[in-house]
Formats: structure tokens, sequence, C-alpha cells
């Protein structure tokens, strides 16, 4: 009776049914993996719910690709960054899975390819199930930094490959693109005429300024580019549901074009958030700059406390987690669920990110800071450390 594409009846893991059992029980755990800001301590300026009352929203005036004031309000986050984006390259969608969803019906028709990362969010799978898309992996490679490996992934294209997935930074590598990666990747992409759909979402959140870094595709002009974020991480709002598309590149006149009909299909996206997104991003300064410190703080923490044990914390350059590489004496499913069970401390396992290989502990640094420094002692007392 159900579409062939809701093959979503997996049993649940063994992490999950310990979650579940703990909290039955009235078990305290250390959640290293929190990524929601809303529930990690931030704090917001009240400002950001009288943005949403704005009187004008109770006049309906459908706009496919999102109200002009709320378009520019996106370029001007760019402008702040030293990018031109015109308004009119811009789309908006209700969060940036949705703009995958999009940019999956533009591209891409049943049984065509699609490449991502590995390691990656395991989000893909399930967004391209739901547009019949095939998935293919290209690899990050790691010898103390991460970098792509670009000869795999041009072998990795085929005649039916229609899109090149980047995340930059990646999550939960935290790894950026840097400037020879972003010309050679372009002119694969050219070359093979296949669209890059690059998303950007952690983009602010880098730990140190580096000038081979880049931040965004959203200028570039050498292929066409997809260039991805919403307000979910750019200002810590999730629950507002707002995200982005900037098209550049050959082509992208006509991309904007048949995104719009895409978009008028569905008309997702709220009066209420586009007319008050001026006042959220302006909000979303100290937003970011309250992530920006957890985050850092918590990477220093992690690093200091893991210093001259055998358990080792891989380059990160940006993003909200870190990964911290254990001994292989046991898997990683063996790590995460001793840690649970015995030490109530919640990480992910690398295999959950598509991890080549063991061991691999994900935490996330958005942890509340006493929280995050129990759980990863707890974790290293595990390790015996």
């Amino acid at each position: 009776m159900f579409s062939s594409r809701l093959k979503w009846d997996l049993p649940p893991n063994p992490l999950s049914l310990l979650i579940d059992e703990k909290r039955r029980a009235g078990g305290q755990i250390l959640d290293l993996t929190e990524s929601n800001p809303t529930r990690a301590g931030i704090r917001y300026d009240p400002a950001i719910l009288s943005a949403l009352a704005d009187p004008a929203a109770l006049r309906y005036d459908p706009s496919p690709l999102g109200l002009v004031g709320a378009r520019e309000a996106v370029a001007h986050y760019y402008a702040e960054r030293g990018v031109s984006v015109d308004p009119s390259r811009i789309v908006l969608t209700a969060s940036t899975s949705e703009a995958y969803s999009y940019l999956f019906k533009l591209l891409t028709d049943s049984g065509d390819e699609v490449l991502i990362p590995r390691p990656s969010y395991p989000l893909y799978e399930f967004l391209a199930a739901l547009e019949n898309v095939n998935l293919r992996a290209y690899p990050l490679r790691y010898d103390g930094i991460w970098h792509f490996d670009l000869d795999a992934l041009e072998a990795a294209i085929s005649a039916r490959t229609k899109a090149i997935v980047l995340v930059n930074p990646n999550n939960p590598t935290g790894s950026f693109l840097k400037r020879d990666e972003a010309e050679r990747l372009q002119a694969i992409a050219a070359r093979r005429s296949v669209a890059i759909l690059s998303d950007e979402v952690f983009s602010d959140y880098g730990f140190a300024d580096d000038g081979a870094r880049v931040s965004t595709l959203a200028a570039g002009d050498a292929t066409l580019s997809f260039s991805m974020s919403g307000l979910s991480k750019v200002a810590g709002l999730p629950q507002m549901k707002l995200g982005w598309i900037v098209a550049s590149g050959p082509g992208h006149r006509e991309a904007i074009e048949r995104l719009e009909w895409i978009a008028d299909t569905y008309l997702s996206v709220g009066t209420p958030i586009q007319l008050a997104l001026p006042r959220i991003m302006a909000a979303s300064r100290d937003i970011q700059r309250q992530i920006r410190e957890r985050t850092a703080g918590n990477l220093r923490r992690l690093r200091q406390m893991a210093s001259g044990s055998v358990a080792g914390v891989l380059s990160v350059e940006g993003g909200w987690y870190a990964t911290l590489q254990v001994p292989s004496m046991r898997s990683e499913e063996a790590w995460a669920t001793e840690l649970l069970h015995e030490y109530d401390v919640l990480v992910q396992p690398g295999f959950f990110y598509d991890f080549e290989s063991e061991s691999f502990l994900v935490l996330s640094l958005l942890t509340e800071p006493d929280v995050f420094a129990e759980g990863v002692g707890r974790a290293l007392a595990c390790a015996g450390l």
C-alpha cells in the first residue's frame, strides 16, 4: 500500500534502546551529543519574538522565491562577509533540508546520482530516498588534517551523476574547503557537467582565521553552484524554519526560474518569519558570539584533558563538533555502549557519520561546559586514561 521510498522501519539501535531504558529508570545522562542551541543554555533576546508580531503578517501576498525584504536581508548577510549576492539569486525555503529537496527536484530524475562526502551527516540517505535519488560517496582523507580526495571524487562521477554535495565546513569533521581544492573541484564539475551543492550552515563558526579557506561558493562563476544556509545555525534558531539557496555560475538564471516553479508548488515559508528576518539577522550576532565562545572553550578543554593520553582529538577547523579517536581494542559501538551503560555518558559512534575505520567518537562542542567537562572526564576514565 505504501511507497517503496519509505523503507525506514529499521529496529532501534542498541544505544537508543539503552537511552530509553536509562530514562525510564530515572537516570541522569550526560548528553555529549546535544546539537540544539535552544536546549544548550544559549541566551536569546526577547526582541526576537516581538519581531514576529509585525501586523503586515496578517496579509498574505505569496511570493514563491521569498519576500524581497527577506531576500535583501540574506544578501546583506553575505555582504557583511565580503560577498556580493543579488537578491534575485536567492530562494527562501523552510529549512536546509527543504533546500536539498528543491535542488534534487531541480537537477535529478528518478535513479540519477548525487555524490556526498564520507564522513558526513547521516540525513542524506533519507532526503535522497524521498526523491528516488541514488547516493555515491567520495572520501575525505585524514593525515593530521582533513582534505578532499579529488581524484577519488572524479572517479566516482558516472553518466548519471547530477550533483556533488559539499559540506563546508564538514559535519562532523569540521574541515573547511581550501582555495586550491575549490578551484579543482569547480574545474571537475564544469568538465563533467555536474552542479555543486554547497552546504554552508556552519560557515560562521571557524575556530581561527585562515586565508586559504573558502567559506562560501555564493560568488562563484566557474560552474553552476548552489550555496545553502539558514537560521538553524546562522542564528541558532532551528524552530524558526527558514533557510535559503543562493544560485551562482553558468545557468543560474534558468535555475532560479525553475526553482520558482518548485517553490510556488509548496509556498512553505511563513510570512511572519520573512518579515522578521532583518531583525533576527541583527540579533544573530550575539547568538553567534555565544556559540563561538562555547564551542571554542569546550574544544580547548577537550584538548587539555586528552593531552598525554592515548585518546587523540582530530584536527578540527570549525563547526559544532569534535572527533575523539580512542583505542581500537574495541568497536565504536562497544565504546559508546559502555560509556552510556557504565558511566551515563552519551556520545555518537563514528559509524553514525560513515567513518571509514574504527574507532572514533563524535562529541558536540555545543554542550554546556560543566556537562561537557564531566562527560569527557568520564569518557577518559572509561578508557583507563
